[in-house]
């Protein structure tokens, strides 16, 4: 091989693993983004928010007819937003788990909410070498003595 090849292909490498930046996995960085996310939605910045999910994210509410694409999501969010009305979710007990390859992310923790404490659980995946929200779900906790009477406001 040319001294001169050997060069080009060593530089295109270069250039090829410096344009294919990838986020690196740590806890730090996935509740950095996670709490970033939260705080996006409780300064209603819309953009900043949804900058965080992907483009084919899913995010289920606590109302059963609540299961929302991105733009569905968008679409919804966007009024109050606007408004400066959003919401401020604190998150506490965060649990996080990684597949072997790091490529996936899922996670759980307990909210501080205007509802009490509520539950959310959600996956990050890799888009474009960023971790990105792909899908959450948030729900509302009912302590183990309260459910029957849960049961009877649902009938109701």
């Amino acid at each position: 091989m040319h001294r001169s090849t050997f060069i080009i292909l060593i530089t295109l490498a270069c250039i090829f693993s410096a344009c294919q930046k990838q986020s690196e996995y740590s806890e730090k960085n996935i509740n950095q983004l996670l709490n970033s996310w939260h705080k996006a939605a409780a300064d209603a910045k819309l953009e900043e928010y949804f900058r965080l999910m992907t483009e084919n994210a899913t995010y289920i509410g606590t109302d059963p007819n609540e299961r929302w694409t991105r733009e569905e999501f968008y679409q919804f969010c966007k009024p109050y937003f606007e408004k400066g009305r959003s919401w401020d979710f604190k998150a506490f007990d965060r649990k996080i788990y990684a597949s072997e390859n790091n490529k996936t992310i899922w996670f759980d923790e307990l909210l501080n909410t205007w509802m009490g404490v509520c539950r959310g659980s959600g996956v990050l995946s890799l888009e474009n070498g960023e971790y990105k929200i792909s899908h959450y779900h948030l729900s509302v906790t009912i302590k183990n003595e309260s459910i029957k009477e849960f049961l009877q406001i649902k009938q109701d």
